[in-house]
């Protein structure tokens, strides 16, 4: 899904998304429903989820969507990739703790 600058970065918006799902739900059964460890929460977070979110490529093309005068678009999709992430994120810790009082 290659991204001209002139249209909605999907690949990079789907992947933020699934990796803001994927932090929520690893964070939240680690740091909820296991014993603590010091090694699986930084290389669950930070290395696994963090390899597959990213916000400089976020920054990247909301600039290159602002310089090609998609300057709407280029906030939009900004603001609409930080709000959907919340809201996964918020979901997705639902769903874990209410699993946990089953």
């Amino acid at each position: 899904m290659p991204n001209t600058g002139t249209g909605w970065p999907w690949a990079t918006f789907a992947a933020n998304v699934g990796g803001t799902a994927l932090l929520a739900y690893f964070a939240t059964r680690l740091q909820e429903r296991l014993p603590p460890s010091t090694y699986r929460r930084p290389f669950v977070g930070t290395g696994v989820c963090g390899a597959l979110t990213t916000f400089s490529t976020l920054q990247i093309e909301a600039i290159r969507l602002a310089r090609h005068g998609h300057t709407g678009l280029a906030a939009a999709y900004f603001v609409a990739t930080v709000v959907v992430g919340f809201a996964v994120m918020l979901v997705v810790t639902k769903l874990v703790r209410r699993a946990r009082l089953r």
